[in-house]
């Protein structure tokens, strides 16, 4: 994801449309918000359970990508129950559900299949929500998981078009939006600009 002069939101990026033909059930923002955490909530499993498929398999490096995925997924659970809480403060997220990982090369069109969902209908169709109710806190994170989702997707199939013949580079995941860089060449976060020291290597 190239740098922009700005930090990217719904208002000044163009690709926030939502796909024809959604599949996305849509609330109001509390349920959109309630849907996304536990969306996220069972990505993140998934992708603990896929580096450890990995790990097994012998692909390190498709392991330490799951493992910042998973991470990446439980930031935007933190952002979205967040916002539920300060309308719902003994709102209880949901427990993590069993997960298992199959083949590695399925495992990685599967996620990639579930980020691209994620960036081009569910989050655009909440975004729309809440854009409509004047809810900026419940878009702020909404923008922030949308345009995260669409690099995490863009990591699992770089991914899986050279699972055999990976390079060695470390995944950099950023800790405030869940952004993750593949490689130590670049200075600050496209998404939120949180400066690359600041972000946890895989």
């Amino acid at each position: 994801m190239n740098l922009r002069d700005v930090i990217p939101t719904a208002e000044n990026s163009t690709n926030f449309n939502v796909v024809p033909e959604s599949i996305t059930e849509v609330g109001t923002t509390l349920d959109n918000l309630k849907a996304a955490v536990m969306g996220e909530t069972g990505a993140s499993a998934k992708y603990a359970a896929c580096a450890l498929a990995a790990k097994a398999q012998g692909y390190d490096q498709i392991a330490r990508l799951f493992e910042a995925t998973s991470a990446a997924e439980q930031i935007h659970i933190g952002l979205e129950a967040g916002v539920i809480q300060s309308v719902e403060p003994d709102y209880e997220r949901p427990a993590a559900p069993d997960a298992e990982g199959i083949a590695t090369d399925l495992n990685l069109i599967a996620g990639a299949l579930g980020e691209i969902y994620e960036t081009s209908d569910m989050y655009p169709s909440f975004i729309k929500v809440a854009q409509e109710e004047g809810d900026k806190k419940a878009e702020f994170v909404f923008t922030r998981a949308k345009l995260a989702e669409a690099v995490h997707a863009e990591l699992y199939m770089d991914a899986y078009n050279n699972i055999d013949c990976p390079d060695n580079d470390a995944y950099y995941l950023c800790p405030i939006c869940g952004y993750i860089h593949k490689g130590d060449d670049f200075e600050k976060c496209p998404i939120c600009f949180t400066p690359a020291d600041k972000f946890r290597k895989f």
